[in-house]
């Protein structure tokens, strides 16, 4: 075999090589998306937060819709309500609304009240729900009449105002502590996790961060806890600058 044969053979080789890697990168970057889910306080629409310039775009709050910023647009998402274990199916209908990156999700009056969720602790669990569903052929048919029953409905006829009491009535005893934590990232080894601890000492001000054991090979960096919501927010807002990809609070973790 001549020296131009075999360059042409190593070079037919290695560019398959490299389309293979990109190809499989590809993969798991789409993977990734396929499983999000995240755990965290929502933001539940009302006329004055866009009239204060606290969100940059109207919501229907007759819908079954939300605003997220990472998931695409079209997308549909299981939404929990932790304190009842209730859930609903939401369709996002936008993913460049700008608002306070502190909340997970911006819902609707309808999807708050369907949920029972406290309007002073508004916390939520979102997953999303694969495109390779059958549940999504099925709900992206019906879709459009529910809008249009929706559009029928008059916006006040959904109130937020019994969301607090009738929930308080019922859930009296449940009465709870408010207690969250920033959940950073999870790691594999105890090393890593400790330079991350390292690393938030060092270019942030925040002075708690923590390690939880949950198995042999599973260490959790947390933030906290947290007993106010204002200190809870605050911390967020700081820890986010080192952009982390998916900020989680947790409830009592």
């Amino acid at each position: 075999m001549n020296f131009n044969k075999f360059l042409t053979i190593l070079l037919i080789l290695f560019f398959t090589a490299c389309q293979q890697f990109d190809d499989n990168k590809k993969v798991v970057n789409y993977s990734n998306y396929l499983k999000y889910s995240n755990t965290g306080f929502t933001l539940i629409y009302d006329e004055q937060l866009k009239k204060s310039n606290k969100i940059s775009k109207k919501i229907d709050n007759r819908a079954l819709v939300i605003f997220h910023k990472k998931i695409k647009k079209n997308s549909f998402v299981k939404i929990t309500n932790p304190v009842n274990d209730k859930s609903i199916i939401a369709k996002v209908i936008s993913n460049n609304v700008q608002f306070s990156d502190f909340y997970n999700s911006v819902i609707t009056k309808r999807i708050a009240n369907e949920l029972s969720i406290d309007i002073s602790e508004p916390y939520v669990e979102l997953v999303l729900i694969s495109e390779n569903s059958t549940f999504i052929a099925k709900k992206a048919k019906t879709f459009d009449e529910e809008k249009n029953v929706a559009e029928k409905a008059p916006v006040d006829g959904i109130t937020i105002d019994n969301l607090g009491t009738d929930l308080n009535k019922k859930n009296q005893v449940k009465k709870h502590e408010f207690l969250y934590s920033i959940k950073i990232a999870d790691f594999y080894y105890k090393d890593s996790a400790e330079n991350m601890i390292l690393r938030i000492k060092k270019e942030t001000n925040l002075k708690n961060p923590l390690i939880k054991k949950l198995s042999q090979t599973k260490y959790r960096v947390l933030l906290g806890p947290f007993n106010d919501i204002k200190k809870l927010e605050k911390s967020f807002d700081e820890i986010k600058l080192l952009e982390f990809e998916n900020l989680e609070i947790l409830k009592d973790a």
